[in-house]
């Protein structure tokens, strides 16, 4: 009847467990997270995401980045692939384009709102450019530029 400790063995598989692959994450997506960035522009997209968290260069959520598209605002958008329902945020993309924005879809919300040092986790975020991470965010851009565009 009395409670059970749990060893530190047990810890250990615990953190390892709750990092999930890239694939196990692409296995949730909807279905109209196109383009998917590939495993390589994601994590290069959450080092973007970090430091533009760090120097406050970024717009988080849905109505903040749609307030600021409408604006007139430029920079990288970067949209989560897990997000359900759809309804949330399927117009973004579509404002994007209009306004020549880039965009790319990661697969994971959770991971798109630790990046940008939050513990919530986040549908959209728009990173800003700024000098200060200027090099990666010009990486970034060519490859979210690059990646096909859905039809």
């Amino acid at each position: 009847m009395t409670k059970v400790k749990k060893e530190k063995g047990t810890a250990e598989e615990e953190t390892t467990g709750t990092e999930k692959s890239y694939q196990d994450l692409i296995a949730h997506i909807n279905p109209i997270a196109q383009p998917l960035a590939p495993r390589k522009l994601s994590k290069k997209l959450y080092k973007c995401v970090k430091k533009a968290a760090k120097v406050k260069q970024i717009r988080r959520g849905v109505k903040e980045v749609q307030k600021f598209i409408n604006k007139g605002e430029k920079g990288i958008v970067v949209l989560a692939g897990d997000t359900l329902p759809i309804d949330v945020y399927c117009h973004l993309p579509i404002m994007c384009e209009d306004r020549n924005l880039p965009y790319a879809y990661i697969p994971s919300k959770v991971d798109l709102g630790s990046s940008a040092g939050s513990k919530r986790p986040t549908c959209v975020i728009m990173i800003k450019p700024h000098e200060e991470y200027q090099e990666a965010y010009n990486e970034c851009l060519e490859e979210v530029t690059a990646l096909p565009k859905p039809i």
